[in-house]
């Protein structure tokens, strides 16, 4: 701070009076502008950051190898130092200059601040393609819903896996809409569509004849009002089904039209492995909705016709049965059955007693169930999203 200072005089002289006025000043220098960098220095101010931009703003890079990322601070000179960081150092490391390495499948944000500001680029670690002659298929039901943020991280498990994604319903909370599928489900799971072979549930029907779900998924979702369907994925022959309302929009028992398809499509089939799945699971220990009656008939037609795997949802838990008939008695031929909502809306709790033939349960963990399908046989790997440790692998072979 300069002080300056003009000190009074008075003088009279000739018999005048004169009066000299006194004044005092004092000046602050100026208040540098909100920046971190360049510091002030011989020239001038700094010029604030007022963003920070990231070249790549989405990669995917092969595990074990490296890309280089950019970062540029608007307006340019703004900013002389960089920070970057990763927000999953367990698939994506990060150096002082950008290059970003590779360490494991799943996916990262990469972010570079400076100034108060952040740039970012999403990097995706694909996982390591499937042996010869085995496809891949992923998924999990009860999945997006836009209060939230647990489908996202179970989309950032499907950025690292390969291969055929299925949604076992109640995809788009809370009643299946085109605008919760487009900004719900649609800014998560969304960019894993093309690849996707979904099913609906209960919450679809909260919008009348499930127009959500028909609209956005298209053909893929099968013939539009019905939703039962198949296709094959290298060795197997897979069954989507529509347990919709409760079977009670579109019939699930024995005689209905839907069952009626399902025994003409399994007699059609020539895969000798079957795997097929719905939204309401036949068996579940749950404490929520329990074990479902009304998909009966769709186990029963299955069994007798040799199917090996049903996936279902519902119950906001993850749970594997051992294989077992349709009456629920263990069975070596029987059908091995998945529960997995464990997608991304939250969780219920289990009953006291499991159901018989339950071998796994959990109800704290988002994920995915990872099958890998080949001629003759399976291997089942639940993926944890991050924040949990659990996990449940294995394998069968087909009947």
């Amino acid at each position: 701070m300069r002080r300056r200072t003009i000190v009074l005089l008075a003088a009279a002289a000739a018999g005048t009076a004169v009066t000299f006025a006194a004044c005092s000043e004092t000046t602050t220098p100026p208040t540098p502008p909100d920046s971190l960098s360049p510091s002030f220095a011989k020239g001038g101010a700094a010029t604030k950051v007022k963003s920070i931009s990231v070249s790549p703003s989405s990669a995917t890079v092969g595990k074990g190898t490296t890309r280089q990322l950019t970062a540029t601070a608007n307006p340019p000179g703004s900013a002389t130092t960089i920070t970057w960081s990763s927000s999953n150092s367990a698939v994506a490391t990060v150096s002082t200059s950008g290059l970003v390495t590779a360490v494991a499948a799943g996916s990262a944000t990469v972010s570079a601040s400076a100034g108060g500001k952040v740039g970012s680029s999403a990097i995706t670690v694909p996982g390591d393609p499937p042996p010869a002659g085995t496809e891949i298929l992923v998924g999990a039901g009860d999945i997006a819903s836009c209060s939230s943020n647990g489908d996202e991280l179970t989309a950032n498990v499907l950025d690292g896996i390969t291969g055929t994604v299925f949604t076992l319903g109640d995809n788009a909370y809370q009643s299946g809409s085109s605008t919760e599928y487009t900004n719900c489900y649609g800014s998560s799971w969304g960019r894993h569509k093309a690849r996707t072979r979904p099913s609906p549930g209960n919450h679809e029907y909260l919008t009348s004849g499930a127009a959500g779900y028909f609209g956005y998924f298209g053909s893929a979702a099968g013939t539009a009002g019905q939703g039962y369907y198949s296709y094959n994925l290298g060795e197997w022959h897979i069954i989507v089904l529509n347990s919709n309302s409760g079977c009670s929009t579109i019939g699930c028992g024995a005689g209905s039209p839907q069952e009626q398809w399902l025994r003409a499509d399994l007699a059609a089939n020539t895969k000798a492995c079957v795997l097929a799945y719905w939204h309401h699971p036949r068996f579940n220990s749950g404490l929520e909705h329990g074990n479902n009656t009304s998909v009966g008939a769709f186990w029963m037609a299955l069994y007798q016709y040799g199917a090996d795997i049903v996936l279902n949802g519902h119950e906001h838990t993850y749970e594997r049965f051992a294989p077992q008939n349709p009456s629920g008695q263990a069975d070596p031929n029987g059908i091995r059955e998945f529960v997995v909502g464990s997608g991304g809306n939250g969780h219920y709790s289990f009953k006291t007693v499991a159901e018989p033939n339950s071998e796994v349960r959990n109800n704290t963990a988002y994920g995915v169930l990872k099958l890998e399908l080949s001629a003759g046989s399976y291997k089942w790997q639940f993926v944890p999203a991050a924040g949990s440790s659990f996990t449940d692998s294995g394998s069968g072979s087909c009947h």
